[in-house]
Parts: structure tokens; C-alpha cells; sequence
């Protein structure tokens, strides 16, 4: 197949994080190639609100069940009246309803459109069926993760690992971040920071450990956590414990992402457990050097040594360490800042994303 390729993004997440942010990403960049592009997804969900304010179509499906039989019709319809191409499933209980909706067209004698499975965590799955039974390929967002699910059955020869681009556009033209000036701090002022949901698993409370061996160096410094989730309280009492009110900034959610990471020196998220780390990828397009965990996808959105530093999972004194040998270089900082940006424009761009998925629903359908 040559021409413009029909893809049905289908979500039963309501919420929005990574895994959305992704899948719109892939859709937008797509169109610019000139496919068609559209999303089913429950009522109310973020991404088809999003999907919608950004010109797609979104079809709302309600998903009460992996056995939905009113959904698995909806779906099994869309496909049929919009000549769909490519089904592309990105949670289990969607996966399940719209792989079993285009696999039953195949049932009646249909052409059926081909299944892709995204895989965008870097958890154990509970079941091989939509894995292996239902879809005709799987998608990882890092090699890491496609390794995992080889070890779990998965054939290797139907994975392809495509990681998670992002629009650099909105990077390359991005003034100096305005967070020294919005807090009161001196235009000198050295600044660490990371950008995360407030949870137990992004290494926070690690990161806070750190602090005051860090300040014990570099007293000037101050640590900005843009966030918000379930472990703002805890993190808010650990802070007064340990005095650092006025050094630990805590910003709550943000919509200014670019705006704090240009206004950082090193960006810190010491996660115990991620499929890539977009938010690494985000502060190498900022320009930002980045000190990550060597855990799971990490390695692959870090180089260690040549655009951030990897660091043990959990290691309170290994992360201090990191900071303060980068603070204290300005030179290296500057190297990693430019060799992270190129290595985000040659291997992390949603149009490089985008080029990739093409190619392989093209290779789906020649198949």
C-alpha cells in the first residue's frame, strides 16, 4: 500500500500521562504526514478531548468490560465504515475489544484491518492473550521493554521497538526560563530541578536526601519539583524536617514545562522505574544535562557520561555526588547540553516517531 494510510488509535485510559501524551503525538505527526488519523476512547476521557481540540476526530466508545459485546460492535463498525487500515491498541481492555472487533471481521469475510499492541510500560504484563493471540505486531517505546516481553513469550520477530519522539519545534526557539525571577532568586542563582508526578516511584524523596550535601557545597543552590501527586504531603513534611523550606521549591503542577526546564542547570529524576523517561528526553531538547537511574529504558534516553549521568536506583549519596561534579564543571555541562540536543533531533523527534510507525504498519499490510 502507497497512499494515505487510515489508523484508529483506540484508549480505555480516561486519565493523561505518557502514554497519551504519546499517542497524540504519533497522531499529529502522522497527519503531517498525510494519513488520517482518528481516536475511540471512553466518554469523558482526556485524550479524546485533547484529540478533538487538536482537529481529530475522537469516537467515544464506552469500555465497560474486556468482553463488551455493545463495544466490540461499536468498534467492529467504525472499522468497517471507515475502511481502517491499521488498529493501533494502547491499554488491555481496549486491546481486547478492538482486536476481538477486527479479528471478527475477518470472521464474516471482511478485510480486516492489521493490530498493532503499543506497549508504553515497563511493568510485568498478566496475560500473553494481548500480546501474542490478539494483535499481528507489538510496539515497545524502548528496547528495554521489548527484551522484557520477548523473556515473557512474546515472539521476538513481531516486536519493534519505536521510542517515544516529541516536538522539538517548540525547543528551538525557547527564551531563557523566567523560574529564577519568579521565585525571587538571583539571576546566578544555580537551579535543580525535575519534572514529575508527585509519586514514591520518581525518586523524590532520594532527591531530597541529597539536598544538604549538596549545599554543604554549593550553598547558593536551590531545587524547584514541578508536580503534583499523592506524595505532596510527605515530601512537604520531609522538607520542613530538614529546614530546606526556603531551598526546595515545591511549583505544583506546571504548564509551562519548556519555561522550568530552560531555566535550569541539571535536570534530576532518580526513578526506580521507567519503560524510557520522556522527561529525559524533554531536558535534552531543553538543553538541559540530565541525571537519571540505571533502570530499565533509562540507559537508552541517558548516555551516560556523554549527554547526563546514570546513577544507582535508591543511592542518596551517589545522586548528590552527580549533581555536585556537575555543578562544579561548567565546561562538561555545556558539552552534554549540545550532545543532548543532538541526540534528540536524530533519534527522538515525533517526525522520526512518526517515519518509523509508517513504515512498519506499511510492512503490516504489504505482509
Amino acid at each position: 500500500m502507497t497512499g494515505p494510510l487510515r489508523v484508529l488509535h483506540t484508549e480505555s485510559s480516561t486519565g493523561w500521562g505518557g502514554q497519551e501524551n504519546r499517542t497524540l503525538n504519533e497522531m499529529r505527526a502522522m497527519r503531517e504526514l498525510g494519513h488520517e488519523m482518528l481516536v475511540a476512547c471512553q466518554p469523558g476521557a482526556r485524550l479524546g478531548e485533547r484529540a478533538a481540540e487538536a482537529g481529530f476526530e475522537a469516537v467515544h466508545v464506552p469500555m465497560r468490560g474486556a468482553l463488551d459485546l455493545p463495544a466490540i460492535l461499536a468498534l467492529r463498525r467504525l472499522m468497517r465504515q471507515r475502511r481502517i487500515d491499521v488498529v493501533n491498541t494502547h491499554s488491555g481492555r481496549d486491546t481486547q475489544l478492538a482486536g476481538m472487533a477486527a479479528k471478527s471481521l475477518a470472521v464474516f469475510g471482511a478485510a480486516r484491518p492489521r493490530i498493532v499492541r503499543t506497549r508504553h510500560l515497563a511493568l510485568p504484563i498478566s496475560s500473553r492473550f494481548g500480546y501474542v493471540t490478539l494483535p499481528d505486531h507489538v510496539v515497545t517505546v524502548s528496547r528495554f521493554v521489548g527484551d522484557y516481553l520477548v523473556s515473557a513469550g512474546v515472539p521476538a520477530e513481531r516486536i519493534t521497538a519505536v521510542p517515544t519522539g516529541i516536538d522539538l519545534a517548540p525547543y528551538r526557539d525557547a527564551p531563557p526560563g523566567t523560574l529564577r525571577a519568579e521565585l525571587g532568586l538571583p539571576a546566578d542563582a544555580q537551579l535543580v530541578g525535575t519534572v514529575a508526578i508527585l509519586r514514591r516511584k520518581k525518586g523524590h524523596a532520594e532527591l531530597l536526601e541529597a539536598v544538604p550535601e549538596v549545599l554543604s557545597q554549593f550553598p547558593d543552590c536551590h531545587f524547584v519539583f514541578a508536580g503534583d501527586g499523592p506524595q505532596l504531603s510527605n515530601l512537604q513534611v520531609r522538607i520542613a524536617e530538614l529546614g530546606l523550606g526556603n531551598r526546595v521549591h515545591l511549583l505544583g503542577l506546571r504548564r509551562d514545562v519548556i519555561n522550568v526546564l530552560r531555566s535550569l542547570d541539571l535536570f534530576v529524576l532518580p526513578t526506580h522505574q521507567e519503560a524510557l523517561g520522556t522527561a529525559f528526553i524533554e531536558a535534552a531538547a531543553a538543553g538541559v544535562p540530565a541525571i537519571g537511574t540505571r533502570v530499565d529504558g533509562v540507559p537508552e534516553a541517558i548516555a551516560d557520561g556523554e549527554t547526563g549521568v546514570l546513577v544507582p536506583v535508591g543511592v542518596s549519596p551517589a545522586i548528590a555526588h552527580a549533581i555536585t561534579s556537575l555543578l562544579a564543571a561548567p565546561t562538561r555541562r555545556l558539552a552534554m547540553s549540545e550532545a543532548g540536543r543532538a541526540r534528540v533531533a536524530a533519534g527522538y523527534s515525533r517526525e522520526v516517531m512518526a517515519a518509523r510507525m509508517a513504515e512498519l504498519y506499511r510492512r503490516l499490510l504489504a505482509a
